[in-house]
């Protein structure tokens, strides 16, 4: 269709202009581009064949197609515009799971993370609104108490306590509030599976730290506490023998970067002797003397 928005048609961002005292300076500006916000119009047509995309991976998915999944969810990111951050936390989300699947741990890994940073940027914007419309309802409340009531104003009926109103935009972010933990536990435990899948000290300490977070949660289903809880009393065994090993190897290949050095003053590290200090855990080095 002729004049069709795309979410990568005009530039995907446009910068803010720089500070003035920046400008003067010649300093580049450390803020973030804004990007591009569509119409109305627009954003919800693009969200349309988003969502079409996203049917369909869905029903792939489900087929045990999950390649073919994978590239029709990319085909939902990829015309979803960029500032919907929920959209695309799902999205991202679901390709995880794919991934899992198909046991293509680092992949999983890395959608599910991405899907975790949407969901931290889409809470920081919501915390942002709330602090505006808490500063904006104090700053109304203190114009009220200013003003001069009229007489006839002390005869009428009793008004309706601010605080018992029901305000419209704060009960759409707590809905939105409601959408993210949902989402946020599926992202989560899908990451926490791809890093403990994957091993490794870095990512078996994530996927700690991972299930950690989701033994808090409230809206975890009695099955997946009952992982959780597996896992939680496995993984400190399994990051510590990842620990030694990784530090055996890091120690391994300095030993042979140092022999290298060495050699041609007839010296290797045979000759020197790491001590640990007990209190502190760092090393020193020891000529030992024949």
């Amino acid at each position: 269709m002729s004049g069709k928005a795309s979410a990568a048609d005009p530039a995907e961002y446009i910068k803010k202009p720089q500070s003035e005292s920046a400008a003067k300076n010649g300093e580049a500006s450390d803020e973030e581009p804004e990007p591009v916000r569509f119409s109305p119009e627009e954003e919800a047509e693009l969200l349309d064949e988003s969502n079409t995309h996203k049917t369909e991976a869905n029903t792939l998915f489900s087929s045990g197609k999950y390649d073919a999944a994978i590239s029709k969810y990319d085909e939902a990111v990829a015309v979803c515009p960029n500032y919907l951050d929920f959209e695309l936390a799902v999205l991202k989300s679901n390709v995880s799971a794919c991934y899992l699947k198909l046991q293509e741990w680092k992949d999983a890994n890395t959608a599910a993370t991405a899907a975790l940073g949407k969901l931290d940027k889409l809470e920081s914007r919501l915390a942002e609104e709330e602090k505006a419309a808490a500063e904006a309802k104090k700053q109304e409340e203190e114009e009220v108490e200013d003003e001069i009531i009229s007489a006839g104003a002390e005869k009428a009926g009793p008004a309706i306590p601010a605080d018992e109103k029901e305000d419209p935009a704060q009960v759409a972010r707590d809905k939105k509030r409601e959408d993210i933990k949902r989402i946020r536990y599926k992202a989560l435990i899908r990451r926490a599976r791809a890093r403990s899948e994957e091993g490794g000290w870095t990512n078996l300490t994530g996927a700690e730290e991972d299930y950690k977070l989701l033994a808090k949660m409230d809206n975890i289903t009695p099955v997946d506490r009952k992982l959780v809880q597996q896992q939680l009393k496995s993984l400190p065994a399994r990051v510590n023998e990842a620990k030694e090993k990784e530090t055996a190897e890091m120690w391994g290949k300095l030993k042979d970067l140092g022999n290298g050095i060495l050699k041609p003053f007839g010296l290797s590290t045979d000759q020197f002797q790491m001590v640990q200090d007990p209190k502190t855990g760092g090393y020193s080095m020891n000529f030992k003397s024949n």
